[in-house]
């Protein structure tokens, strides 16, 4: 997450030395006793400020994994010899193994081998040999469904929160660790305005319901209010970037970020100065949202409290307070006085401010991580995503388990729901996005290759129902945002 002084890379460090996994060591027995004997004397004239006792522990465990490494290495010798005998036995028989039809039956030919062992085995060894087949169809059918249409970079740091106008015109917002805003033609790709107002990294940005008008948060402990005012330009035509060949379709290398020394926004119109300012967190402000009818403005703080704002005078109405550890995210449903806001303490809140004399507090618990967001459907459903790699989806009138959980291979960030075919958008640390329906079904996984997609954490989605070429959009690490055509109807078809 952002950090007060807005250093993006500063905060990937600290997130990665949070969700780092420590490295177990499995013991194995060893008739080798000798090798950290073998260890010590190597190393016995050498110097070093460690005590002898935890030197000889790091000894042990030294030979420990090398005494590992070898039974493997060992073990994949002889499953080696094994493949190679059952394949000379099969070709005499005018068979061949083929990674589609192995089976537990074919291996009981060998009988000097555990049958079910080197099945699974030899399936886990043919299976990688196919699996970029497999794959590449996968890769078609994904990229006549999922085409990027374009890229929006002129950021000079990552981008943290990407969101759409809900008025006409139609532009495309993003908020970066650079201390700026900036507004997009979504069809030219070109920055129509630049709010330079804040004095830290802007965490979020959302758009007020039926003004021209933003709401943003940042580290600098404040939220903004400010006005904007655009004309879109005429579109240009573009070179198609979807055309690429199925064998393209591989991870992205680590290659530096994009060249950012051509700043594309220093030409853009600049607002300076909010016309509000919203000041009563102790801590960076991580998000804001606008309560429907756009009167009154709920922001989320790492001071573990969120407070609820009159727009109009900047006053405070309600401090939320009962989160254990710092907030995460803040949402409101788009047709009721509710929010929910999300915590590192695993759980994320649902406050109801539809009686006006009191508000009302459900804790949702289901979680094992940093609950990174959680939003509202139009129904009566909230979908949380976390840094323990699922996503739940809830019903607000049964809190007590989720009607549907989805398990991934990487952390959740900032997700979105579409509107109005309820498709859930994920962006994971991995770089991947991947789209899954509210039943916890997956649809489909967006193009990635060395040419097009994030080359860095992807932190945030969101969804456009009302703009006709781009309708989901994307941002992150790698200081660009990008536009994506989703074919719904295919997506749905393909399910």
């Amino acid at each position: 997450m952002p950090t007060e002084s807005g250093s993006w890379a500063a905060a990937r460090q600290t997130k990665q030395k949070r969700k780092s996994n420590s490295l177990t060591l499995k013991r194995t027995n060893s008739s080798e006793q000798e090798r950290p004997s073998l260890h010590r004397d190597m190393l016995e004239g050498q110097d070093s400020k460690l005590p002898s006792s935890v030197r000889n522990t790091l000894l042990e465990l030294f030979g420990q994994i090398e005494r590992e490494f070898e039974n493997l290495y060992i073990e994949n010798l002889e499953l080696r010899r094994e493949i190679d005998t059952l394949n000379e036995r099969l070709a005499v028989e005018g068979q061949t193994i083929d990674g589609a039809e192995l089976s537990k039956g074919q291996m009981k030919t060998k009988a000097s081998h555990s049958t079910s062992q080197l099945s699974q085995k030899l399936k886990t060894t043919y299976k990688a040999s196919t699996s970029k087949i497999v794959s590449s169809f996968k890769t078609t059918t994904s990229r006549a469904i999922c085409q990027l249409v374009k890229e929006y970079v002129g950021h000079r740091d990552g981008l943290w929160d990407v969101s759409v106008t809900r008025t006409q015109p139609v532009v495309l917002g993003t908020a970066s660790a650079d201390h700026t805003a900036l507004l997009w033609s979504i069809e030219t790709g070109k920055c129509l305005t630049k709010y330079v107002g804040h004095a830290g990294s802007v965490n979020s940005i959302k758009f007020h319901p039926t003004d021209q008008i933003a709401l943003t948060a940042s580290g600098d402990q404040t939220a903004h209010i400010w006005r904007y005012v655009v004309q879109l330009p005429t579109p240009q035509p573009s070179a198609d970037t979807s055309q690429i060949s199925a064998e393209e379709e591989v991870d992205f290398s680590d290659k530096d970020d994009l060249d950012a020394d051509g700043d594309i926004s220093s030409d853009c119109p600049t607002v300076r100065v909010p016309i509000t300012s919203l000041k009563s967190h102790q801590g960076v402000v991580i998000a804001a949202d606008w309560l429907v009818g756009g009167k009154q403005a709920v922001t989320a703080s790492w001071d573990r409290t969120a407070n609820l704002y009159d727009v109009e005078t900047s006053e405070l109405v309600h401090s939320l307070t009962g989160h254990d550890q710092e907030l995460t995210h803040c949402c409101t449903h788009p047709t009721q006085r509710l929010v929910v806001t999300s915590s590192r303490d695993t759980t994320f809140r649902l406050w109801d401010f539809r009686d006006p004399s009191i508000h009302s507090v459900n804790v949702f618990q289901g979680h094992t991580d940093t609950v990174t967001s959680a939003v509202f459907t139009v129904g009566d459903n909230v979908v949380s995503g976390s840094d323990d790699r699922t996503v739940k989806v809830w019903d607000l009138k049964n809190m007590r388990s989720p009607i549907a959980t989805i398990r991934t291979d990487s952390a959740v960030n900032r997700i979105s729901v579409s509107v109005g075919q309820r498709i859930i958008a994920l962006p994971h640390d991995n770089r991947q996005v991947r789209l899954f329906d509210m039943s916890g079904v997956r649809l489909a996984r967006l193009p990635r290759s060395n040419r097009q997609g994030h080359r860095r954490m992807v932190c945030c989605s969101a969804w456009s129902e009302d703009h006709p070429t781009c309708n989901l959009f994307t941002c992150g690490f790698d200081r660009q945002a990008i536009g994506w055509n989703i074919n719904i109807p295919a997506l749905l078809q393909e399910k």
